[in-house]
């Protein structure tokens, strides 16, 4: 829904809750569920209403546990059944500096001072341990706000005893331990709360009326901030960006003008702000953003805007340049079929009203900003949340290289009329083993990824994975592919769940990125050889269809399963007998243990 998008209207969210939620549910049932504990240490109520909006928007649809009024700590450390039974898959601590139990005295000691920080740090960090060993899910946590006062003025940043200062240092010990947790994720309540204006955002009445921490005008700010977090937890952030190039990523069209007289570089307040953006898009890359042209061009007029020597983005930061006179959605839709992603996992950016409207009109399910000025591109992109970062792995930051050296692969594959000749050429080598701790988080965060190779569309947190990986009930596998052009990353697993003599396959997911090369062929001979040295007699795989998941229907078949079950929602079962002669399916990749 548009309106639910940077940037939307605060008060109409607030005003028309109720009916945006019959419209966002109204008609839909692919929702991934989730059950989300708030525990608040103050007002809450709408905070859930609004965090509802956005996560359905999301195509989140989320249950809820709220804590009493400021009952925070007691429903964190003593027994409470009721969330016990609830058993969250998230859970949010909304606390802010109200909840502060002591803040020092003007005239305390320097180890009075840090008497007062150790004590307030070491109560949240047995909330968040005891939270942790109890339910075993992802924590969202804020840091806190500025005070509403400074009663030292200034120095109330310097002194240890200023409460700005006291609040600074709590704030760098709760990202300390964030940076240290898998799963703790921390809001950044203070850049909030300082973007929107802070005595806005503190407003005492709404405290002294309603118990409201937060002004609730800004009750939308925050739940899109928590909403964020979340879908990117669970893998729903946007892997591209799709760009125009006249007046979006330099004014001017250089088709008419020539690149010489672009608006880019330091001469102009214009060129500063498109140098500006370019230099945010560059970051976003090294982040492992895929970066990608749509642009109404000649070839060689954009290569030569791409080139201009004031350009910070050059043509070799790009995926896949399409400049020609084709429609955008088309396109568009191009570009997304040749990385192998789905055409939402990609966001579309134009300064043109009308290719803003084609685009979405033709491709509903992708995320089309209104960029209007160029001086506001980099806050449009920002806020909006579509590359939220709650995990950063090696497989992130090299994903440009990856996806670069796919197009080099498809390129290599035009030379050869036999495909496996090809697929020879590549020289590829699996790694292929049982999980192991380093790539816990990537392996984790591939399961909430994988939409179109995911049999089962299981999705696991990070202490899910790792509590899998030491349960002797479970045979896991994770493959790692590299071949001549780089190395491709951890890109396939596989959960089998030991029942007497039959392995049941929980999760079968691998990345579209390595589709037909053989690596699910060497997965299976890896799974079959590990699953005879268990004594299993029997693979027992599930299907359960999607919407984006129709690519694996047959996928149990095709690798010599028999269908022994189906519903009438088309959910499957298939089953392998291993007392057989196995004839190894992978002729062309080199499997070989881990390090």
């Amino acid at each position: 829904m548009k309106e639910l998008e940077y940037p939307f209207d605060s008060q109409w969210i607030l005003k028309k809750k109720k009916s945006i939620r019959r419209e966002l549910i109204a008609g839909r049932s692919d929702f991934l569920k989730k059950k989300i504990a708030v525990l608040g240490g103050s007002t809450t109520h709408d905070i859930l209403l609004i965090l509802d909006l956005f996560l359905l928007n999301q195509g989140i649809q989320a249950e809820f546990y709220e804590s009493e009024y400021n009952q925070y700590y007691q429903d964190a450390m003593f027994p409470n059944p009721k969330l016990e039974a609830f058993a969250p898959d998230f859970i949010y601590l909304y606390t802010t500096n109200r909840n502060i139990t002591a803040y020092p005295a003007a005239n305390a000691s320097q180890q009075e001072t840090e008497d007062l920080l150790d004590g307030e740090y070491q109560r949240f960090e047995a909330m968040w341990e005891r939270l942790k060993d109890q339910y075993h899910c992802p924590m969202i946590q804020n840091n806190f706000e500025f005070p509403s006062y400074r009663l030292l003025g200034n120095q109330d940043a310097v002194y240890r005893q200023g409460r700005v200062s006291f609040l600074n240092r709590l704030n760098e010990r709760f990202a300390a331990y964030a940076r240290s947790h898998e799963g703790f994720y921390l809001l950044d309540l203070q850049y909030i709360s300082a973007r929107c204006g802070l005595d806005a955002w503190q407003d005492p009445f709404y405290w002294y009326m309603y118990k409201y921490a937060l002004a609730v005008p800004f009750i939308p700010e925050l739940s899109f901030e928590i909403s964020k977090i979340i879908k990117s937890a669970l893998g729903r952030n946007k892997k591209g960006l799709v760009l125009d190039l006249d007046n979006t990523l330099w004014g001017g069209v250089v088709g008419d003008e020539g690149p010489e007289n672009l608006a880019i570089g330091q001469e102009t307040p214009a060129g500063q702000a498109y140098t500006e953006f370019q230099q945010y898009l560059k970051e976003l890359k090294n982040s492992g953003i895929l970066l990608n042209v749509n642009s109404k061009n000649d070839m060689e007029n954009a290569l030569a805007g791409l080139k201009h020597p004031d350009a910070p983005l050059k043509p070799e930061d790009f995926i896949l340049i399409k400049a020609n006179w084709s429609p955008k959605d088309e396109n568009f839709r191009e570009i997304a079929q040749e990385l192998n992603l789905l055409p939402e996992s990609l966001v579309f950016l134009d300064d043109n009203p009308a290719e803003q409207a084609l685009v979405k009109e033709q491709l509903p399910e992708v995320s089309v900003p209104k960029l209007q000025k160029p001086e506001e591109a980099i806050q449009l992109l920002d806020r909006s949340g579509f590359f939220e970062t709650t995990g950063l792995s090696q497989d992130d930051l090299k994903r440009h290289e990856m996806y670069r050296e796919n197009m080099q692969r498809s390129r290599q594959q035009a030379a050869f009329s036999n495909y496996e000749d090809f697929l020879r050429s590549l020289n590829m080598e699996a790694e292929i083993q049982s999980f192991i701790p380093i790539y816990l988080a990537r392996i984790a965060q591939l399961t909430n990824k994988s939409n179109q190779f995911n049999l089962t569309t299981r999705r696991y947190t990070q202490d899910e994975i790792t509590r899998i990986a030491r349960d002797s009930r479970y045979l896991t596998l994770y493959g790692k592919l590299t071949d001549r052009f780089g190395d491709n990353g951890v890109v396939s697993v596989v959960i089998g769940r030991k029942e007497e003599e039959i392995l049941h396959l929980e999760l079968w997911i691998m990345s579209c990125r390595v589709l037909k090369r053989q690596m699910e062929d060497a997965m299976l001979d890896t799974l079959v050889e590990r699953s005879r040295a268990l004594g299993i007699r029997k693979l027992r795989g599930y299907y359960y269809p999607t919407a984006k998941n129709a690519m694996v229907k047959d996928f149990y078949s095709l690798q010599g399963f028999g269908k022994i079950a189906e519903n009438e929602q088309g959910d499957t079962v298939w089953e392998l007998s291993l007392t057989d002669f196995w004839e190894k399916k992978n002729q062309v990749i080199k499997v070989v243990e881990g390090t």
